[in-house]
């Protein structure tokens, strides 16, 4: 087995760093505050975008999972940097470098997402999402590093928190039984990606020599409204039925006016106005893993957050 670094350590880079370690590597990961050692797991207090430093501590990886995530707010100022040594990492090294990456480079699309589809986004986190893979796909087309991208849907499954749009605005009132809000029309189709899937594609990929220097989409189940998702997760929770209410634009711009967060999801808006269904045929059709069933990924999620938060048994 071999060392793999891992960039980040927020929900995808822990899962990936876990999954890497239990299948017998030697994982270091890094972040700037560090973090507590677990079996398999070292962890080194850095910043990313200092890339004389990541290049010291990618020495002797075999690859290299750019799985860091900046404040939502500041990708525009903050992505760049960090990718730009990553890429300088990988470069000196000689190690794949795996990035996960999201489906906002296309922009609003009519119809399934490909890997095929041109990176057309023209606000400003879909730009930076699609300059970050043609960076890294140029440099690989010269010869200079080798690289592979990862897109997933919304993350959901044990392990996503703040940033998940059925994770902590969601679970903890639905195992109480109460109303929960959602973004945009809860009844249009909208495409799931498993964490624990992720973290196993990037992983699979980082391996398989015929898949650098493409993009790929993490295997996902059929997409399922958020209406159904809420649904589907009530029910294994014993909570069901909970009523599922959109939040009214105007309350969205209220809260835009606080919240940073919600002031830069008004770009990503349609996502959630219109069905937002990812392909993963073009994976499933050259490598091994496929998404986990969904009566698994649903029993396993409201496990974890009873877990985290009690509620409903």
């Amino acid at each position: 087995m071999s060392l793999q670094l891992v960039i980040g350590f927020g929900p995808a880079g822990a899962a990936t760093a876990r999954l890497l370690a239990g299948q017998g590597h030697s994982v270091r990961v890094v972040t700037r505050s560090g973090g507590t050692a677990e079996p398999g797991i070292e962890h080194v207090a850095l910043d990313a975008t200092d890339s004389a430093r990541l290049i010291e501590a990618a020495a002797g990886a075999a690859s290299i999972f750019n799985c860091a995530s900046p404040p939502y707010h500041r990708w525009a100022s903050d992505w760049p940097p960090l990718a730009a040594s990553a890429c300088a990492a990988a470069e000196a090294t000689g190690a794949v470098l795996v990035l996960l990456g999201n489906l906002y480079g296309y922009g609003p699309v009519d119809g399934p997402l490909t890997e095929d589809l041109p990176l057309a986004a023209t606000g400003t986190k879909g730009r930076v999402r699609a300059a970050l893979w043609e960076q890294a796909r140029g440099l690989h087309q010269q010869g200079r590093i080798k690289a592979v991208e990862v897109r997933a849907s919304d993350f959901f499954g044990p392990g996503v928190t703040d940033g998940g749009h059925l994770a902590a605005r969601v679970m903890p009132k639905l195992l109480h039984g109460k109303p929960v809000s959602a973004l945009g029309d809860p009844d249009v189709p909208h495409s799931w990606s498993y964490l624990p899937d992720v973290a196993a594609a990037l992983a699979e990929v980082a391996g398989e020599e015929q898949a650098w220097g493409s993009a790929w989409h993490v295997p996902t189940e059929p997409p399922h409204s958020t209406r159904e998702m809420v649904n589907r997760l009530a029910a294994e929770a014993g909570t069901a039925p909970v009523a599922v209410r959109p939040v009214p634009s105007a309350v969205l711009g209220v809260m835009s006016l606080v919240s940073p967060l919600i002031r830069e999801l008004k770009e990503i808006r349609y996502q959630f106005d219109r069905p937002f269904v990812i392909d993963s045929s073009a994976y499933e059709g050259e490598f091994a893993l496929r998404a986990t069933p969904l009566d698994e990924q649903i029993e396993a999620t409201v496990a974890w957050w009873r877990a985290r938060v009690g509620g409903a048994r």
